[in-house]
């Protein structure tokens, strides 16, 4: 689990391919410190398990269900990557509770400069939107953020210039695609009522029975 504040932004020194999956060697000097295998590595917000840490690098891999679910089946070696480790149990929840399961890609449709801040529009794919509320919380590349407007198809976010320049939303641009991953409370709150619906023995047919 994570908090959605990034630690480092990494670069990709290498990429090898593994069967349907890729393996990717990342430098990282602030993560690696004290990370060791098997921890788990937030990258652009997909949780992935570390394999080797050797130095400032680690190496993850990556199957093809999520190579195509996220942006990771698109990164090129020297590409920059947000990275956070996974949170103790005694650390400060600042951001909001992110698992690093990415939900879908988001599209990018603008980035405008404020006078202190940057605004970024977003497509958010059908199946997600739903799920995203005014004020409410969204991992965008595993950065927590605030979804400042909310339309049927779009979200717009707001960035401060801390979180500008400390991850890699700097170094996007309208079109390219970004990680998603949206509020799990809102997923389990949909799950909870929609299986009371489907246990419930008030149905229209049943309604119709007793003459309604």
């Amino acid at each position: 689990m994570f908090t959605g504040l990034i630690e480092e932004i990494g670069e990709v020194t290498a990429i090898e391919k593994i069967g349907d999956g890729l393996r990717f060697t990342v430098r990282a000097p602030i993560v690696t410190t004290d990370s060791k295998v098997d921890d788990s590595i937030a990258i652009n917000g997909c949780c992935l398990t570390a394999t080797r840490v050797n130095g400032n690098e680690f190496k993850v891999e990556a199957v093809e269900e999520t190579l195509k679910k996220t942006t990771l089946g698109v990164l090129k070696t020297g590409d920059h990557v947000n990275l956070e480790r996974a949170m103790k149990l005694s650390d400060r929840l600042g951001g909001h509770l992110v698992l690093g399961h990415v939900d879908g890609m988001g599209k990018i449709i603008s980035i405008a400069s404020r006078t202190t801040s940057w605004w970024i529009t977003i497509e958010v794919p059908k199946p997600l939107i739903k799920y995203a509320i005014p004020v409410g919380s969204i991992a965008i590349d595993g950065i927590s953020l605030t979804i400042a407007e909310l339309n049927q198809s779009r979200i717009s976010v707001s960035i401060i210039p801390h979180t500008w320049e400390k991850t890699i939303l700097s170094e996007k641009k309208a079109g390219d695609s970004v990680n998603l991953e949206m509020d799990m409370i809102g997923k389990y709150v949909e799950r909870l009522f929609g299986q009371k619906e489907k246990d419930s023995v008030i149905t229209e047919a049943w309604l119709k029975s007793k003459g309604f």
